[in-house]
Formats: C-alpha cells, sequence, structure tokens
C-alpha cells in the first residue's frame, strides 16, 4: 500500500512540473547587436554636402582615460568597402601584439571617383569618370575639418597613417607630393598613377623637392596588374629613394591581383611599419 503511495505522489509531481514548463517556458537569451564601431556625419562647408565617418576605437579606449592613440585615416571606408575587414587587421595585430592600439577613421565615400581625382586633359579619362577633378577640395576636406573633428573629439597622439589604394592610392600619392605633413605614414596600394596620362608622376621630383621628409614612412605596394601600373609604381619608387630622411618600404606581391592586394598587403604594411 506504501509503495502505491509513494508511486502515486511522485506522478502528481512529475504531472505538475511538466505544467509547470508548458505555462513557462526557460526564457532564451535575447539577441543583441554586434558592434563594431559608431558612424558620424559630418557636415563638409569644404566639399558643401553631409559626409560620414566610421570610427573604431579600441578596447581599452574607454578604460584608460589618460591614454592618446594613433589614428588611421582609411579612405574608401564606407561599411560596404573597406573599413570592416581593415578594423579586423587592426584589432588582431593588436592583439598578437605587432603594433600599438589604434583608431580607424573610415571616411565615407559620396563619389570616390571625384574626390580621388585631379583634373584631367584625357580625353579617355573624361570619359571614364565624367565627374573628376576633385581631389584639391577632398584634401582640403581632410586637413581643414576631417582631422580637426578628430583631434577634437578623441584623445589621439601625434602619429596619423593614411591607407589608400588604386584610385585612392593616387590620392594618398598627390598628399604625400602636395601636403605631406597631414600624416606620418603612408600606405600606397596599387596607385593609379596612369590618372591623366601620368601627369602627377612626371611632377612628383619637382614637388618632392618642395617639402621636408623627417620622420615619415611610406610603405609602396603593387601586385601584377599590368606593365603601366607596375612600371608606374617603380617610377614612383625610384623617386621617393632619393629623398633625403624619408624612409621607403617596398613590398611588391606578384601573386596578388588588383581586387586581391588591399589585405594581405596592409598586413605587411602593419608588420613593417611596426619594426622595432
Amino acid at each position: 500500500m506504501r509503495s502505491i503511495i509513494i508511486s502515486f505522489v511522485l506522478l502528481v509531481l512529475l504531472n505538475s512540473n511538466a505544467t509547470a514548463q508548458k505555462k513557462h517556458p526557460a526564457k532564451k537569451d535575447e539577441p543583441k547587436p554586434f558592434v563594431l564601431g559608431t558612424t558620424e556625419k559630418l557636415k563638409s562647408v569644404v566639399l558643401n554636402e553631409q559626409r560620414e565617418l566610421n570610427v573604431y576605437l579600441p578596447p581599452s579606449y574607454s578604460k584608460d582615460t589618460t591614454r592618446h592613440y594613433p589614428v588611421i585615416y582609411l579612405l574608401d571606408g564606407s561599411a560596404d568597402e573597406d573599413f570592416i575587414h581593415i578594423v579586423g587587421l587592426v584589432q588582431f595585430m593588436t592583439m598578437i601584439q605587432v603594433m600599438p592600439e589604434t583608431i580607424v577613421i573610415g571616411i565615407c565615400n559620396v563619389d570616390r571617383r571625384r574626390d580621388f581625382t585631379h583634373p584631367t586633359t584625357v580625353k579617355e579619362d573624361m570619359k571614364l569618370v565624367p565627374v573628376s577633378g576633385g581631389s584639391a577640395q577632398f584634401i582640403e576636406y581632410l586637413a581643414q575639418e576631417v582631422q580637426p573633428y578628430v583631434e577634437l573629439k578623441y584623445r589621439t597622439n601625434s602619429v596619423k597613417t593614411i591607407i589608400g589604394q588604386s584610385l585612392g592610392g593616387l590620392l594618398a600619392t598627390e598628399i604625400l607630393l602636395r601636403k605631406p605633413e597631414l600624416f606620418n605614414n603612408y600606405i600606397i596600394v596599387s596607385p593609379s598613377l596612369w590618372w591623366d596620362n601620368e601627369s602627377l608622376l612626371s611632377r612628383s621630383w619637382k614637388l618632392l623637392n618642395a617639402h621636408e621628409y623627417a620622420n615619415m614612412k611610406v610603405y609602396l605596394s603593387i601586385g601584377t596588374e599590368g606593365d603601366r601600373m607596375e612600371d608606374d609604381a617603380d617610377k614612383l619608387l625610384q623617386q621617393l629613394r632619393h629623398v633625403n630622411d624619408l624612409k621607403v618600404i617596398y613590398a611588391p606581391l606578384p601573386e596578388e591581383s588588383h581586387l586581391t592586394i588591399l589585405h594581405k598587403s596592409v598586413y605587411k604594411a602593419f608588420e613593417m611599419l611596426n619594426k622595432k
């Protein structure tokens, strides 16, 4: 009799637990966003348009309020361009202590062909890029608006790096030649120096001689990208190597194409620019 009563009590308890579980199912953790950075709007007076910056701050930024950080300014820095994977490289190479923790400013595009090119007299260029020739204004935007905004809002130190590939590499080269003081480090990948029949390249020696390049570094890289692109990169390299006090790092990647070179090249640039 006693065993029957015990069995009955257990059955009642099991049924009541099952009912309770049906009425009150276990709560699942709600998914939460994976946040990589922020997008900030900047009204540009120089360009007369609304612009955006993508901003990545290192993990320690909010923990150590006395620390100041180097800054990478990334051309083609929109979320659907190079911002995400370049930030990934920065995070990884910081983690393995190849480079210091660094702020990344992704400069989002509105019209990269307009902003990254200087005026051209070549009809084929005009046909390829009907609205072009805005590089001088864009450089002023970087100098007068983007850098002051970043330096006022964030704890930065004096180390500033620019990364540009293709037409972005053309613009980075133009800044190096015309306003080199804007950055300490230049990562120039596959620069489109063919623009305007190589006019920037033809003026490069005169422009280089007009500036001081002490404590500056240039990393230049080119893949297998056709004779003209490769020859132009070599011409630029030879001129840069004759500039006093400028440290030049050349890293050809013949196994890469114009489409595949950026990620691996920037990885090598971070390694080589941060060698003690």
